[in-house]
């Protein structure tokens, strides 16, 4: 099925006198051991498709969560799910044989119970693409909204923080954040919005996005005669091998002191790292840093550095799921900047007070263009400026809304700027003062036309997806910056995650740099190297591998003879 292509530099494995990834010492209590025939590391989307899999199989299964709430990043992430066929395969694959695996995913999760519903109109990233889906969407689904009081109240306690005040959609999400540019805008959020209300005021809980997606796996793994142990608060140690080199099992730390796991196999499900800024300076572009990743703070790399000490092959290490980020005016936390950027109304620019990219593009490419833009002029920050057109009719983060004026705090502390011409601005800022003037100038001039000249902005329905079609121009990505005063916020390459990580073959079996197996060791979601290789194909893309690619490990552990 869908594979990486050529296998790059990776540490040799370890002689097989060595029996876990590093030494194990500790003045705390060893707990006895137990014995499972899968055992996961992570509770995302993947893993915990994966384990209601081995339920199905009558695999004995454990999944251990490094953090106290469950879901990692796919708990606070939009929760679409997106399969594509692989282009840089280096073995015999065809869109049918992905798409037949991810039918027979699906089909077994909505055999369990699991509701999906279609995000309609929700373009692929690169619709002008030879077989991409433009407005009509439909290689996206979603989780329904879910009644998040059907679990066990310690289950719902352990699920992160919802992202939304009530349940939404992603293909409502772009219409809500411009709810009141229009009557259009308006009806259409409230219709959005209403069957969640409606929920509330008969007592449930309705929850979307990532945090539905996580929750209705979590329900299906939990209520149930056997359900799957799940333990929070346990984190990976280190990886156990035996003197031929197999996985078998690992050393986990829980809150009460040290156990060892013994499993059949083991599954490596705990994101990429993200956040852990030791890894970040080692792989990724520079400058880099934690501070502006949105990925969760235990996304630290555990899994990728244990499947690295034993000798796995690795991929894509200098990459990540790139997205322009600002920070927030009023909760000053990291926001990863989707629709803002795509309205009429604003542009970015770098120091020399250039554009240098389609403001709209998918945020993965807006990434890359960030960080090879900065290669010639700095555009790390790079900046959003805006004019008041923009700030009338939509959301800046998810705190400032519509005609909010910005909070003298983040006006003071150079969080947002502000100023009553482009070149007051442009000196707040530091960039060229003349300069930025006569970008906005051009700009403006091809507002009036509706053709972005230089970037094609606009061009795509991806890009009218987040656009806004009742703005009044002729194009629904563009609008001219005319109306002070003006506003400019820095932009920063962020992320949701890495895409570097470790090789898996067509059954998720982590490789050696030899290409030959591990056996026993197994990958998933962001611990893999990416099927994406450098792009983003749609939304989901993240999720839908992972959720596929749990299943698909699990099906081939099944197949194995026992010992």
């Amino acid at each position: 099925m869908m594979r990486r292509g050529v296998l790059v530099a990776g540490a040799r494995p370890r002689p097989a006198s060595i029996h876990h990834t590093r030494p194990f010492t500790t003045t705390r209590h060893l707990l006895s051991n137990s014995k499972v025939d899968v055992l996961i590391i992570g509770s995302g989307a993947g893993s915990l498709t994966a384990a209601l899999r081995a339920k199905h199989h009558n695999l004995r299964v454990t999944v251990i969560e490094k953090q106290p709430t469950i879901g990692g990043a796919s708990a606070i992430s939009g929760g679409g799910l997106w399969i594509p066929n692989n282009p840089v395969s280096n073995v015999k694959d065809s869109k049918q044989d992905a798409l037949d695996y991810f039918d027979q995913a699906v089909a077994f999760l909505q055999e369990k119970g699991f509701e999906f519903r279609p995000s309609d109109g929700y373009p692929d990233y690169y619709p002008k693409m030879k077989g991409a889906m433009g407005k009509e969407g439909g290689r996206t689904i979603e989780s329904r909204a879910f009644n998040t009081k059907r679990l066990d109240e310690k289950w719902q306690d352990a699920l992160p923080p919802p992202t939304t005040p009530v349940a939404i959609y992603t293909n409502q999400a772009p219409v809500i954040m411009r709810m009141t540019s229009s009557v259009n805008a308006f009806t259409q959020s409230v219709r959005a919005v209403l069957p969640s209300v409606l929920k509330m005021l008969i007592g449930q809980k309705p929850t979307s996005f990532g945090r539905a997606l996580v929750a209705r796996l979590l329900y299906l793994n939990t209520h149930s005669s056997s359900p799957t142990d799940i333990r929070l608060s346990t984190s990976l140690a280190s990886l156990t091998i035996d003197a031929d080199g197999t996985v078998t099992g690992a050393r986990v730390k829980t809150p009460t002191g040290e156990e060892t796991i013994t499993a059949r196999s083991v599954i490596l499900a705990a994101g990429g790292f993200a956040q852990n800024a030791s890894l970040r300076q080692k792989h990724l572009p520079s400058p880099a840093t934690t501070t502006w990743t949105s990925s969760p703070k235990g996304d630290t790399g555990d899994a990728v550095v244990a499947g690295i000490n034993l000798g796995a092959a690795t991929a894509l290490m200098d990459d990540a799921w790139w997205g322009p980020t600002i920070f927030d005016p009023v909760t000053g936390k990291p926001h990863f900047a989707l629709i803002e950027r795509s309205r009429p109304h604003c542009i970015i620019v770098d120091s020399a007070r250039k554009r240098f990219m389609n403001e709209a593009e998918s945020y993965t490419d807006a990434g890359h263009d960030q960080y090879e833009r900065n290669e010639k002029v700095k555009a790390i920050p790079a900046w959003l400026i805006m004019d008041s057109n923009h700030r009338d009719r939509y959301m800046l983060g998810t705190g400032l809304f519509a005609r909010q004026k910005p909070p003298k705090k983040a006006l003071e502390e150079g969080k947002m700027f502000m100023a009553g011409s482009l070149e007051e601005l442009g000196s707040k800022i530091g960039v060229d003062v003349k300069g930025l003037k006569e970008t906005v100038e051009k700009y403006n001039v091809m507002c009036e036309r509706g053709v972005d000249e230089e970037f094609g902005k606009g061009d795509s329905a991806y890009d009218n997806f987040f656009g806004d079609p009742d703005a009044g121009g002729l194009n629904p990505n563009m609008g001219p910056l005319n109306k002070a005063p003006f506003y400019a916020i820095a932009i920063w390459p962020g992320d949701l995650g890495t895409k570097g990580g470790l090789l898996t073959d067509e059954h998720q079996r982590v490789l050696r740099k030899d290409g030959g197996f591990m056996p026993g060791l197994y990958a998933i979601g962001n611990t893999a190297a990416s099927i994406m290789g450098r792009t983003y194909l749609g939304a989901g893309s993240t999720l839908g591998p992972a959720m596929t690619h749990g299943f698909v490990a699990v099906n081939h552990i099944a197949s194995q003879k026992k010992p």
